[in-house]
């Protein structure tokens, strides 16, 4: 028994030796974020409804992952309101805790964007702000689109316990703060600095390593979310930009195939065109399957109305296509600039066409009727009796101007040029056009 005892006594020792020394090994751990995963979602270039399809999938992702951070990297001038409020929607419902690094700059949608995550970091040179409503034109939104998105900005700003003072100059330039470098008519925007001095940002960090120490998670399992090839495709094709060029490539196209004999390049090019517009939209989650079929209902509508007389068909046709467009997307405004610029810049390429082709080449050489009843094809209305110039003869009624003259026996209706001539008076033929016979009168 006492041998035992010699035994245990030594192990007991050791093992509450290796207890109180492991203790802070495994706190470390802990507290470095060992055995947690983070997910990277960049937040890149302009914000639009592409790169909300794609945040909305990467934290999809991180929640099935059963992830314990979400960072998005922060680097936009901004973009669509209606896209921002959608990511500031889906940010909100995540029960993950987040985090904005912003690396180089979050304006405008980006700095609302920003304001829905829970932690805001910055870099050194990084700055948040300049949030105002600007319409695609370049001018300021009205007054009541303005007055929404402050209300979201400081909303924002209110749902993680921060000043919604600053989110309010960020959008609204009456604000005054001359002390941030705002004063009344301009809009605030923060820099690194000047945001941990007003609590908006949690810390300056230099890169994503020193970011995930002040975390606590320099041991967690990073991963990085990466836009997939169509979602890259898809943001690019949603842009504000690229909608109207494109609408506006796919009308020319098969405006200018009209004129081209067959089927070539320019009717490829303007169907390419329209199925990125659709391809793009369907990806972002803008279109669905009834805008495609109503778009390809529209596109066989027209090909009918080339067999089929009468318009209706084509009319039909265009309003099924211009609806399958407004169906794809959620901002009719946009969408109806969008249509415009390329109704106007088909119209500019057909007057050019059509003054420099005519239209006796191409696909309206088989719809067009171009046989004419011409003289020089034989088509003859009347007879035209060119003998009768120059006989000279007598009104047997008065020609006022037209009335009947005698020629060579012959009675004839003719007429003056608008000159009166009384009964019996001598007069002479000068013109004949068809059954028309002119006359003039004449001194014997």
């Amino acid at each position: 028994m006492r041998a035992l005892r010699l035994v245990y006594i030594p192990m007991l020792f050791a093992l509450v030796v290796f207890s109180i020394f492991s203790y802070p090994l495994e706190a470390n751990a802990q507290e470095n974020g060992e055995g947690k995963i983070v997910y990277i979602i960049p937040i890149e270039n302009t914000v639009e409804r592409g790169l909300e399809a794609f945040i909305r999938r990467a934290t999809n992702e991180a929640i099935e992952a059963s992830a314990d951070h979400i960072i998005f990297e922060i680097n936009t001038p901004g973009g669509r309101v209606d896209a921002a409020q959608n990511i500031g929607e889906i940010l909100q419902d995540v029960d993950i805790e987040t985090s904005s690094f912003i690396t180089v700059k979050a304006l405008s949608a980006g700095s609302y964007i920003a304001l829905n995550t829970d932690n805001i970091y910055m870099k050194p040179q990084a700055n948040m702000g300049a949030s105002g409503v600007i319409n695609g034109d370049g001018t300021a939104a009205d007054k009541k689109a303005q007055s929404a998105w402050i209300a979201n900005m400081t909303g924002a700003a209110k749902s993680k316990d921060r000043d919604p003072l600053y989110a309010r100059a960020m959008a609204d330039a009456g604000v005054d703060l001359p002390e941030l470098g705002a004063p009344e008519g301009e809009f605030l925007t923060l820099d690194a600095q000047t945001a941990m001095e007003v609590n908006y940002a949690n810390a300056i960090v230099n890169h994503r390593t020193q970011l995930l120490l002040e975390l606590n998670l320099s041991n967690a399992e990073v991963i990085e979310s990466e836009l997939t090839f169509a979602e890259h495709i898809a943001r690019f094709l949603t842009d504000p930009v690229v909608v109207p060029i494109l609408l506006s490539l796919a009308s020319i196209g098969l405006i200018v195939e009209l004129y081209s004999p067959g089927f070539g390049i320019p009717g490829s090019i303007g169907l390419l065109s329209l199925v990125l517009f659709f391809y793009g939209h369907i990806v972002a989650g803008l279109a669905g399957l009834e805008a495609v079929i109503l778009l390809v209902l529209g596109i066989g509508l027209i090909i009918a109305e080339l067999f089929v007389p009468g318009g209706i068909l084509g009319f039909v046709g265009i309003g099924a296509m211009t609806g399958a467009l407004f169906m794809s997307t959620d901002d009719v405004g946009h969408m109806a600039m969008s249509i415009g610029i390329a109704l106007l810049a088909s119209i500019l390429v057909s007057v050019v066409l059509f003054k420099t082709m005519g239209y006796e080449k191409g696909l309206f050489r088989h719809i067009i009727l171009q046989d004419a009843t011409t003289t020089e094809k034989g088509y003859v209305s009347s007879t035209n009796r060119l003998e009768l110039i120059g006989l000279v003869g007598k009104s047997i009624t008065p020609l006022r101007p037209s009335g009947i003259g005698v020629f060579d026996g012959e009675r004839l209706d003719v007429v003056t040029e608008g000159s009166f001539i009384d009964t019996d008076q001598p007069i002479q033929i000068f013109k004949v056009e068809g059954s028309r016979i002119v006359v003039k009168y004449i001194n014997e």
